[in-house]
């Protein structure tokens, strides 16, 4: 007799990775099945893509208006009547009229016109926009925006003052993911060699911090010069600190929004070439429930601001009432205006 364990048949080999525990698959001896790679689950798919997208740097805007949501807090300093007509012609077309009646100036009529065109690129963002205003002086403003891509923008403006060319200008920028790039040509004249260039980066370092700088080169006959500064913005949950450096002084600001209702703004302002700084401190206050926007400031000149805006709503009417009051001048300036349409 032979032994027990010669005579039984060989066990089978174990099932190939990826296909165990699959009832009545038998493998051969030396036979291996390939390798199944695991289902992603839609859970799983759902988190990777919500990563890539947290990973992903926002844009930061334009260089200019890193300082614009403190500067918006700030009431506008208005003197005299002001009455303002706008008149919708059609879903791209618009017109208005702005009449002024000034005791410390000049009284003057403008009339301005605006076209949006059809071509969308957001929620509210339509192109190409073209607004002008021409006063009683013959004096025009115009300028041109229009979306070339959906990363490239091209903006152009001039001004004439007396059936003269005052200035003009025209810019490019550059939206990335992360970044923006602008270029703009001011006052361009090749046969008298003069002219500005400026040229604006911005760059998403983190999606609450962006870096940039800003370069401004100058010539004329006989005088030829650079500006360079650099900025850092830092946005929070309800705040912005905004600081800008460079060899023509320093510029920092801070907005925060206390609530629904209210926000504060301070900034801070060094002129190298003035020789010369200030701060200043304003608030806005709105309150929905009457239509109300108060606006107020106060800086280191002492100079004290408010505007006072209210909607008469369901009429397309609102009004202004300003005041100024300079108390190392002692100087008092008052202004009232209405808005129709």
């Amino acid at each position: 007799m032979g032994s027990v364990l010669a005579s039984s048949a060989p066990s089978p080999p174990p099932p190939a990775s990826g296909m165990a525990g699959v009832p009545g698959l038998t493998v051969p001896p030396g036979f291996s099945l390939p390798l199944i790679s695991p289902t992603v689950s839609p859970t799983e798919a759902a988190t990777g893509q919500q990563q890539e997208a947290e990973n992903t740097l926002p844009n930061p805007g334009a260089f200019d208006e890193c300082h614009r949501k403190c500067k918006e807090v700030f009431p506008m300093q208005m003197e005299g009547v002001r009455l303002v007509v706008n008149k919708a012609i059609s879903n791209h077309f618009q017109v208005s009229h702005n009449v002024l009646l000034s005791t410390l100036g000049d009284s003057s009529y403008s009339f301005g016109a605006t076209y949006v065109g059809s071509k969308q690129m957001g929620p509210a963002e339509f192109f190409p926009v073209m607004v002008g205003d021409m006063d009683n002086n013959g004096s025009l403003n115009a300028q041109i925006i229009h979306q070339i891509s959906k990363r490239i923008r091209s903006k152009v403006a001039f001004q004439t003052k007396q059936n003269k060319f005052v200035n003009w200008q025209g810019d490019a920028e550059v939206r990335g993911e992360d970044f923006t790039a602008t270029i703009t040509l001011g006052n361009p004249d090749v046969l008298a060699g003069s002219g500005a260039v400026v040229a604006h980066y911005l760059q998403s370092i983190t999606p609450a911090l962006a870096l940039g700088g800003e370069l401004v080169y100058h010539r004329r006959p006989g005088e030829e010069g650079s500006v360079m500064s650099l900025v850092g913005r830092y946005t929070g949950s309800n705040s912005i600190t905004t600081l800008t450096l460079g060899s023509a002084g320093a510029h920092a600001s801070y907005y925060h929004k206390a609530n629904e209702r209210l926000q504060l703004g301070v900034e801070f302002e060094a002129s190298s070439r003035m020789q010369d700084t200030s701060m200043s401190f304003g608030y806005q206050l709105d309150v929905p429930e009457a239509n109300l926007q108060f606006k107020g400031s106060l800086d280191s000149n002492w100079i004290v601001g408010a505007t006072l805006e209210k909607k008469l709503l369901p009429l397309p009417l609102s009004l202004v009432l300003c005041t100024f009051l300079n108390h190392n001048k002692n100087k008092f300036q008052c202004g009232f205006g209405i808005t129709i349409g």
